[in-house]
């Protein structure tokens, strides 16, 4: 088959479209991107050779947008959407794959004008605008969080899985603030520090570029040996050498710390579109896997109550809410819907 993908802006989508395309194209699909110049589309796909062709249309965000700024974005989505429905036609696509976010209004929309079948895999427990508005004109939806036809396993890479293991005792704890780090969870790093340090806790700290200089400083005022990363590519062999992660909550993160069998105290980025971090962390409480807090005062003690608390029952029912090669599921859903 001939499938486009398309989607992205931040790498929460991205990171999905470059797993379900490289399972596409390992089961001998011709694969071909879509995406927008801004975001972080370019900076992912613009060299990449897993794609037989990449596309970045000039797009923008419309919910950030007011006035005159959301009618200009509104006429870049129009003009974006003629042009890939030209570049469907061209590849003579059997189907577009959406993974959401604004890079993906243009061809997910073009799909529908040129009566291509449109998937559509949603990352988040909260679905996304678009998402929500595309979903009943769509062949197929896939999400982690439903039940029923629609479930799927998150996209999350083989290393995690093949690594994975049951944490009993709390060694070393990984603090992880997502790409841009979180100046909450950093300051929460530093002040349990000391405490973590006489209870032979090692620390792992991703805190972002913009606090790297400010975290490292402090830990060497501590005396303290922390291991602190403004920003790495190395995430996946930091998260199999720990036994506890404090962490935001966005979805891939939370499927990698899962599929790693990693217990997690999640604290969910206040301000993330329609609260999605907190509903994300829920499904990992509602099936008793993990612990999420609001940032706010008081969460240090609860913190330090979950990591003294008994972890090993937790680390174990993390293998039971997701299966390996989720990707490559997806991609054979598709193909059933053309046999």
């Amino acid at each position: 088959m001939n499938l486009i993908f398309t989607g992205g802006g931040t790498g929460g989508h991205l990171v999905i479209a470059l797993s379900l395309a490289e399972a596409a194209k390992a089961r001998g699909h011709r694969v071909v991107f879509i995406g927008s110049t801004s975001g972080q589309d370019r900076q992912w796909f613009g060299e990449s050779t897993l794609f037989e062709a990449t596309h970045f249309l000039d797009t923008t965000g419309v919910v950030n947008k007011s006035g005159l700024g959301k009618l200009g974005a509104l006429w870049k989505i129009v003009k974006a959407v003629v042009a890939s429905k030209a570049l469907i036609g061209d590849f003579q696509a059997d189907a577009v794959v959406s993974v959401g976010g604004f890079s993906a209004a243009p061809a997910a929309l073009a799909a529908l004008i040129a009566k291509v079948p449109l998937y559509i895999h949603e990352q988040n427990a909260v679905t996304g605008k678009l998402n929500r508005l595309l979903r009943p004109y769509a062949n197929g939806f896939y999400s982690s969080y439903e039940e029923g036809e629609n479930h799927c396993d998150y996209p999350v890479g083989e290393g995690y899985f093949q690594n994975a293991r049951v944490r009993s005792a709390v060694k070393t704890i990984i603090f992880l603030g997502g790409s841009q780090g979180a100046k909450f969870i950093n300051d929460l790093a530093l002040d349990l520090a000391p405490w973590l340090h006489e209870a032979g806790i090692h620390i792992i700290h991703q805190c972002g570029l913009k606090e790297e200089e400010r975290v490292k400083t402090a830990y060497l005022e501590f005396g303290i040996p922390a291991e602190v990363y403004g920003f790495t590519t190395q995430i996946a062999a930091l998260i199999e050498r720990s036994d506890f992660a404090v962490s935001r909550s966005g979805a891939s993160t939370l499927w990698e710390l899962c599929a790693a069998g990693v217990p997690a105290f999640y604290i969910p980025f206040p301000y993330a579109a329609g609260d999605h971090q907190y509903h994300n962390a829920q499904y990992i409480l509602k099936n008793d896997c993990g612990w999420c807090e609001r940032q706010g005062e008081g969460i240090a003690e609860k913190l330090k109550a979950a990591i003294r608390s008994d972890i090993a029952t937790k680390s174990a029912a993390l293998s039971s809410l997701i299966l390996p090669s989720g990707a490559a599921h997806i991609i054979e859903k598709i193909e059933n819907n053309f046999s």
